[in-house]
């Protein structure tokens, strides 16, 4: 099993619900957009809330879901970075 990472963006973000600063968290994604070279601007953003897996740590895991605005679809090597949990 792989190891927690409490610092990659999908912990971030689940911290943030489970804090109550579900407030932040799409400008957190929009700047993690923006540190990846994509503009948040061409992206809607969805947040799904899911049980966490066990040992992580956390009462609820929060997935995050990108579509372009212009129907494209998301880079996998994007995906990839933002679903990575560990």
């Amino acid at each position: 099993m792989p190891r927690f990472n409490p610092f990659n963006l999908q912990a971030q973000i689940s911290r943030m619900f489970v804090e109550g600063q579900s407030f932040f968290a799409t400008t957190r994604v929009q700047d993690w957009l923006r540190e990846h070279n994509e503009d948040p601007n061409d992206y809607d953003i969805t947040f799904h809330q899911e049980p966490a897996p066990p040992g992580s740590g956390l009462v609820l895991m929060v997935r995050v879901e990108l579509r372009r605005k212009d129907g494209q679809p998301v880079a996998d090597w994007l995906q990839q970075e933002l679903d990575q949990f560990s």
